[in-house]
């Protein structure tokens, strides 16, 4: 059974950085569909970033280019580069994977991830 575990949230000011990591033990294949999530208190889970089994990445318009998705296939890890970071991305944020895709098809819907972690918490100070 596949499980993913989210690290490197924490508590930054509004301008800083942050390096999100997410590794998959178990039976995962490598290059599978992943993607990040975040959901922000009071508010529903949205898309961030993803990425697809064949290293097509997207993210959500609005985030204006501050956050880049990438992974390692040998070492089963994605990540996520978060720069400038504001207030606004306080959230938790969860990494999440699928069983196959379709060639450049980056899935933004959680729906069609059906392999969650636990979040990892990310607390943006004004």
């Amino acid at each position: 059974q596949v499980q993913l575990l989210e690290s490197g949230g924490g508590l930054v000011q509004a301008g800083d950085s942050l390096r999100l990591s997410c590794v998959a033990s178990g039976r995962i294949i490598g290059g599978d569909p992943m993607a990040w999530f975040r959901q922000a208190p009071g508010k529903e889970r949205e898309f961030v970033a993803g990425i697809s089994y064949d290293g097509v990445t997207g993210d959500a318009g609005s985030l204006k280019g501050r956050f880049t998705i990438s992974r390692d296939n040998g070492k089963n890890s994605l990540f996520l580069e978060m720069n400038s970071l504001e207030p606004e991305d306080t959230a938790v944020y969860y990494c999440a994977a699928r069983r196959g895709g379709s060639f450049r098809v980056v899935y933004i819907r959680d729906y069609d991830y059906a392999i969650w972690g636990q979040g990892t918490q990310v607390t943006v100070s004004s």
